[in-house]
């Protein structure tokens, strides 16, 4: 596959989303977690959706429990959860793998187009893709990255 455009995945709430009506946005991916020591982050992805998406940017979450077990919780009280201490509004999916054989198809695409430091496969919670409105990954930031450091490639990517 040559883009992104190609796959879906469920939403929270059960429903499909055709990854086709993010054509030509500009997107962040991000695998999350409910009970990490970087789910603080929730609030920095939050302000800058909010700050793009009447530009074209939207934050696409993906809850993940492979990484140390920090979402054990139901797609509604991940919802919940998220919406109740970070006011989170942007898309959030259903709990997903990220790596290993069940790996979401999203994710396997992801990791296999854009290289991390110590290889292709995520290592853990809150690492984020980059994609630009050609459907095609950008940039691969690590956990530790905030969301406010990616505010300059964020710009870069929707001025293009």
């Amino acid at each position: 596959m040559t883009n992104i455009y190609q796959f879906e995945a469920e939403l929270l709430d059960g429903k499909n989303k055709s990854f086709a009506d993010y054509e030509g946005k500009v997107l962040l991916i991000v695998n999350t977690a409910s009970k990490c020591g970087f789910t603080p982050q929730f609030a920095g992805l939050e302000k800058i959706y909010e700050q793009y998406k009447a530009q074209g940017f939207e934050v696409l979450g993906f809850p993940c429990n492979q990484f140390g077990g920090q979402d054990p919780g139901s797609n509604e009280q991940i919802g919940a959860y998220c919406q109740k201490n970070y006011g989170v509004s942007f898309p959030m999916f259903s709990k997903v793998d990220v790596k290993g054989p069940e790996a979401h198809a999203i994710f396997r695409y992801l990791t296999n187009n854009s290289k991390g430091i110590l290889g292709s496969g995520i290592k853990w919670n809150f690492t984020k893709f980059l994609i630009g409105k050609d459907g095609k990954v950008i940039n691969r930031y690590a956990p530790t990255t905030k969301p406010e450091a990616i505010q300059d490639d964020i710009e870069k990517a929707l001025q293009a």
